[in-house]
């Protein structure tokens, strides 16, 4: 991909320099000497946490002179801690850790999927991120054999390449839903609620949606386009089993997953799903989405997901359906600790989103939507505009992408190692090795 003299990719410049500066430091200068970026941040998101995962996408090793385990909002992850065994118990690096789940636990007839890793990408719709962007995502899903969501808005020919590692998305716009990506998916999403704006529906603002993003959702060009809430051909079990039969029907081999948001009842979603015919339950929590989702609704409506995942888990268990279910969660999912977390309130496995950006450079400086230009996001990640998309080089964000989840692996291997397991499926609802940090502490 060519770019132009005047452009400076982001590899060059920030991201260059933090790094370099941070090396200085963990290499024996005092790195209290480096400073920090301004206003870098927020308190679920901390300077801290932006440096050290921009560090591990340069480098794939953790940093030993940041904090990449938690933030300071005060609440939910960050106020869990694990409670590792003496060290003398710890495993040793050299001994074998099993990080793979599998997705289909029906017992059916359908694909017997699996993952090495108790991670998958989130949907990013083409239109709120560039088509860069997807497929840096989707080459780095290939690598780890793992997956990403298309998103709601339809499946960009580029991707037809890397078919088996793409989910496919059908939300309720019902933006380029086709038969032939349908057919191509190994595993179908349907998103009946997004856990950053749950009974909202979605919004793409008219400068976001040009002529390639309107072709691909089938819509007028730069005009804004709204998903509405919920499908209005689901209000029942009943009618959710007729949604997913037609999916199956089109294709007969794809898992089934079925993302919702966290309202009180979830439990009850859950156990509903099931027995409509999901192999996965995808619990999204209010902390997830972009820039572009309102505060008010992140903050305000949906239950926390550190709160709906051992609700619904002990729902399963009370159903005698857990081991029928695989049980995702998503919505502020940071780190590789936030990782370890939700399995132990019993999730299975998790979804990344955010993350991704921020390990391919994102300073989440929350102009997702387009600020005043309307041209999105500054480092091309959020963006469709036509120079600044190229910001993201393809070779280098796949590499970023790879660094980043090697550290995840990593931390998260140490963390089954502290514990004194080999296998993160020994994790799941193992509260018992969680703690809550008080506020004094």
């Amino acid at each position: 991909m060519s770019m132009s003299k005047k452009h400076v990719k982001p590899s060059e410049s920030l991201l260059q320099k933090t790094t370099h500066l941070m090396h200085e430091g963990m290499d024996g200068h005092a790195f209290g000497e480096f400073e920090m970026p301004p206003a870098l941040g927020d308190a679920r998101w901390t300077d801290e946490l932006i440096l050290s995962t921009w560090y591990m996408g340069a480098t794939g090793k953790v940093p030993d002179h940041l904090n990449y385990k938690t933030g300071k909002s005060d609440g939910g992850f960050d106020r869990l801690d694990f409670k590792f065994v003496m060290e003398d118990e710890w495993l040793g690096h050299n001994e074998e850790i099993d990080t793979s789940i599998p997705l289909n636990r029906r017992g059916d007839e359908r694909a017997n999927l699996s993952l090495p890793i108790p991670i998958y990408g989130g949907g990013m719709s083409y239109g709120s991120v560039s088509v860069n962007v997807m497929l840096a995502r989707a080459h780095n899903a290939k690598k780890w054999k793992t997956y990403i969501s298309t998103g709601e808005g339809g499946y960009p020919e580029e991707l037809y390449d890397l078919k088996e590692h793409v989910i496919t998305q059908v939300a309720t716009g019902y933006f380029g839903v086709e038969e032939r990506s349908i057919q191509a998916s190994p595993i179908i999403e349907f998103k009946y609620a997004q856990g950053a704006k749950p009974g909202l529906g979605g919004h793409l603002l008219a400068t976001k949606a040009g002529e390639e993003v309107a072709k691909m959702r089938g819509s007028v060009p730069f005009v804004s386009l709204f998903s509405p809430f919920p499908f209005h051909s689901t209000y029942s079990v009943e009618d959710h089993s007729k949604h997913i039969d037609w999916i199956q029907t089109v294709n007969p081999d794809a898992l089934i997953s079925v993302k919702v948001s966290t309202p009180h009842d979830v439990d009850m979603v859950a156990v509903g799903s099931h027995y409509a015919g999901a192999h996965i339950i995808h619990l999204d929590g209010g902390f997830g989405g972009t820039g572009a989702a309102p505060e008010i609704a992140k903050k305000n409506i949906a239950m926390p997901i550190e709160l709906a995942i051992p609700k619904v888990h002990k729902f399963l268990i009370k159903e005698g359906i857990r081991d029928k279910v695989t049980l995702i969660a998503s919505g502020g999912i940071r780190t590789a600790d936030d990782i370890a977390k939700a399995i132990l309130l019993g999730a299975d496995g998790v979804v990344l989103g955010t993350s991704d950006l921020v390990a391919m450079g994102c300073t989440r400086c929350s102009n997702c939507e387009g600020g005043p230009s309307g041209r999105g996001c500054p480092w091309g990640l959020t963006t469709t505009d036509v120079e600044l998309q190229e910001w993201i080089q393809q070779e280098w964000a796949v590499k970023r992408l790879d660094n980043y989840y090697t550290a995840l692996q990593w931390r998260l291997c140490d963390i089954l190692r502290k514990l004194g397991l080999s296998d993160v499926k020994e994790l799941v609802g193992r509260t018992d090795l969680l703690r809550y940090v008080g506020g004094d502490n």
